[in-house]
């Protein structure tokens, strides 16, 4: 395939190419950086395109593979992260720190209720809801998979049991 018939099937997909980028952003000036992209990409790459294969597939995976980079661009710009020595992270947004005074109780009650689980329940569900998987806790804790699995499934059911108020 020549340059030009490239081109002209690449401009030719163009309204699609917009639709299915409003489909993805929701959102049209997101869309339209979407497609300006894809097309760019489309075009710098044109050399690895294989000519005997389907070019509307390659631009729409192209564009999909785009969204998808971006998306998890964003997620991790957004992303804080917990100096503390354990080091994890936080998926939250600085404006959702403040919170109401009832939520402020409520976490409490819910810190209250961690605290009363019985040791070998509570070491492993705290390291859980810190981030840290299962295998990871098994190897720090020295105990086997399924005994971690099986407390941490016990700790969540206690704390519903003990927390059904709040539900």
């Amino acid at each position: 395939m020549t340059a030009i018939e490239f081109n002209h099937q690449l401009m030719g997909m163009q309204p699609k190419l917009g639709f299915f980028a409003k489909s993805l952003t929701s959102d049209p000036e997101d869309a339209k950086d979407l497609l300006q992209e894809t097309l760019y990409k489309a075009l710098t790459n044109r050399d690895k395109f294989q000519g005997d294969k389907n070019l509307k597939a390659w631009v729409f995976t192209i564009m999909k593979n785009t969204f998808i980079n971006n998306y998890r661009r964003n997620v991790r710009s957004n992303t804080l992260i917990d100096s503390t020595e354990n080091s994890y992270y936080l998926n939250l947004r600085p404006e959702s720190v403040f919170q109401s005074p009832e939520a402020t109780h409520n976490e409490k009650e819910i810190r209250i209720a961690i605290s009363e689980l019985p040791q070998d329940y509570r070491l492993p569900f705290e390291m859980h809801t810190k981030g840290y998987k299962y295998k990871e806790i098994a190897e720090h804790l020295d105990q086997p998979l399924g005994s971690v699995k099986s407390k941490i499934f016990f700790a969540r059911k206690r704390l519903m049991d003990r927390l059904k108020d709040f539900v």
